[in-house]
């Protein structure tokens, strides 16, 4: 993919509309990359207790709405919730974040050309090498300061699911849009 040409700034001028427009950049320049967190719990108990208290809160809230003015049912749906927090905040504590940040896309297609695919993944359609492009995208989008054999190590050393989790985190975050086109 070929980056456009880089349009040249115009010269400040006291036209208002100018201003709203050099506002506007000013806050397009300072958006932050979107980021994505990666939750690493062994703890499958306090997993499904939080998965279970989740549960709990939905059924609970439901009943509340369907029963408006029922002290019941809205005292039900705050012990629910008091008690997924606590869930939450136990496997908060058990668990392990790794957070990933959407590279620019200069960055993100410099570092695709430097892990090509080999002639036979080319001609299955892949445009980057899956050997060693993983590892490289982990680690260069992580927020956490993993390196490229820390990703490596990660990558080859867990299940293929967990593996899988922490390449979706690094590799979606850098497909994630947040503008769309408007409809007027």
């Amino acid at each position: 993919m070929s980056r456009p040409a880089q349009a040249k700034r115009p010269a400040r001028s006291a036209n208002p509309a100018e201003g709203a427009w050099a506002a506007k950049m000013d806050r397009l320049r300072r958006r932050a990359r979107p980021q994505n967190r990666l939750r690493v719990c062994d703890d499958t108990d306090l997993r499904q207790r939080y998965d279970e208290a989740e549960q709990a809160v939905r059924r609970a809230k439901f009943v509340a709405e369907v029963n408006p003015g029922a002290e019941l049912a809205a005292r039900q749906a705050a012990d629910a919730d008091s008690a997924r927090d606590q869930a939450l905040a136990a496997l908060d504590a058990a668990s392990e974040f790794l957070t990933f940040r959407a590279l620019p896309r200069p960055v993100l297609e410099e570092l695709i050309s430097e892990h090509p695919p080999t002639e036979q993944q080319a001609e299955e359609g892949a445009i980057f090498n899956a050997d060693t492009f993983p590892a490289a995208l982990v680690a260069a989008a992580s927020v956490d300061g993993m390196s490229r054999e820390e990703a490596d190590e990660l990558l080859n050393g867990w299940s293929a699911p967990d593996a899988n989790a922490l390449w979706d985190a690094a590799w979606q975050i850098q497909q994630e849009s947040r503008v769309e086109l408007g409809k007027d």
